[in-house]
Parts: structure tokens; C-alpha cells; sequence
């Protein structure tokens, strides 16, 4: 059996105790250290390869969501807060669960039941994904294989990803980062937090909008000048 690798980022030693005593319950999760900080965290992140981080939000000097902005890598990761304050920045940075506490072990479980989904989806690409023209996902209780030229757009839903095609749809527990690492970087582009687009697929541009498809889809401000230069090199002028 393949071990979830875990650690734990939360400054009160009581969530550290949940965590820890829930974790002997489930065999497949191993915890591999428990932080105080989001200091100790980034050190051991260094040290050991981590599959999954619980990570607290309210911490000393630096907070969850600060901490996880700075990292140019991130394990999966399953906030554990007493706020709900942070489903929205929760969404943005493509977390993988958000456990408020205090949270059952049903809650608990099924958290990691997302994660054993997630980790066992992106083994399936480990090497060079890109070398390939396809690649397998899990919808709708099938094992699908969709090739990259099948893509119009990839549509970002919290947890889930929508893979749009020429005339139907598939989706899927991915998150859009890991999707955009698993697609050829020559042939998609991320134009929104919420779009990647195939740019063979492309028909049009109108301001602040392209269309694909039979879909108009928004260029987000933050991807609008990088995608304007991959369009410019190909115009003719």
C-alpha cells in the first residue's frame, strides 16, 4: 500500500494532537512531522518529499496564507481553520480541501479520500507527461482518455476542472495548476484563473475577450499582457 506522506502546519497543539489521532485511523497516512510556524514547515518541505500539508491559517509571524503564496512548490494542501473567512483565497490558490475546525473524523476522512484521488491522477503522469498526445482522467465513474487536440478549454470549478471538448464535456477532481502542468506549454495558454485555452482553437479576439469555440471566454488583467505577445509574434503585420 503507498503511503500518503503528511505533515502538519498549526502553532495550537491540540489541532496537532486531532490530526496525529485521526491519522492512526486511516493506514494509508503516515504524518511525518508536525511544524509550530510556517518557518519549521519550509524546512522540512526542503528535507522531505510531502504529498499533503494541513495547514493552518492563523499563525505567528506568517500566516497559512501568506506562507503558501511564497512557496514555488506546493504538496496538495488541506486548510484547517476556525474561520471561514478564507474560501475565497482558498479558491484561488487551488487549495485541495478546507476542514474548519473543530472537524469530525467523517470530515476528516473524506479530505484524505480527495487527496489519495488526486495523488494516484498525477502518479498516473509522472516523467513527461507532455511527451505524450493524451491523457487519462476520472469522470463520471470511467477512466477517460481525451487527447490534447480534443481540448477547446479547461475551466476552473473550486475543486473540480470542466474539460470542455467540440461537443461535450468532461469533469474531473483536478485542480487547474496541476492541470496546466500536465498540459504541452506550446499548445495551451492560461488566459483567466479560471480558463486555459487551446490557442489552435482560437477564432477570434474582441477587447478583453476570446472565442473558442462556440464560447466567448474573459482575459483576465493578471495573463492579458503575456497572452496580447503570444498573440503578436503570430500576427501578420
Amino acid at each position: 500500500m503507498t503511503k500518503i506522506r503528511a505533515i502538519i502546519v498549526d502553532d495550537e497543539p491540540l489541532a496537532q494532537q486531532v490530526i496525529n489521532q485521526y491519522a492512526k485511523d486511516i493506514p494509508k497516512l503516515e504524518i511525518i512531522g508536525s511544524c509550530n510556524n510556517a518557518m519549521e514547515a519550509g524546512a522540512l518541505l526542503k528535507e522531505q518529499d510531502i504529498d499533503v500539508m494541513f495547514l493552518d491559517v492563523n499563525m505567528p509571524r506568517l500566516s497559512g496564507i501568506d506562507f503558501l503564496k511564497n512557496l514555488s512548490k506546493a504538496p496538495l494542501v488541506i486548510l484547517t481553520t476556525a474561520y471561514t473567512d478564507y474560501a475565497l483565497e482558498a479558491f484561488e490558490l487551488n487549495i485541495l480541501d478546507y476542514l474548519k475546525k473543530p472537524f469530525a473524523f467523517e470530515r476528516f476522512y473524506k479530505a484524505i479520500q480527495k487527496a489519495e484521488e488526486q495523488l494516484a491522477l498525477l502518479n498516473t503522469f509522472s516523467g513527461n507527461p507532455n511527451d505524450d498526445e493524451y491523457i487519462f482522467i476520472k469522470s463520471n465513474k470511467k477512466t477517460i482518455r481525451i487527447g490534447f487536440d480534443e481540448i477547446y478549454i479547461i475551466e476552473g470549478l473550486g475543486d473540480y476542472i470542466k474539460i470542455h471538448l467540440n461537443d461535450q464535456h468532461h469533469v474531473t477532481n483536478l485542480s487547474m495548476k496541476k492541470m496546466e502542468e500536465l498540459l504541452p506549454s506550446s499548445d495551451f495558454y492560461r488566459v483567466h484563473k479560471s480558463f486555459i485555452i487551446r490557442f489552435d482553437k482560437i477564432i477570434a479576439l474582441m477587447g478583453n475577450m476570446v472565442e473558442i469555440g462556440n464560447q466567448k471566454i474573459p482575459i483576465g488583467n493578471n495573463y492579458r499582457q503575456a497572452f496580447l505577445e503570444v498573440i503578436d509574434k503570430r500576427l501578420i503585420k
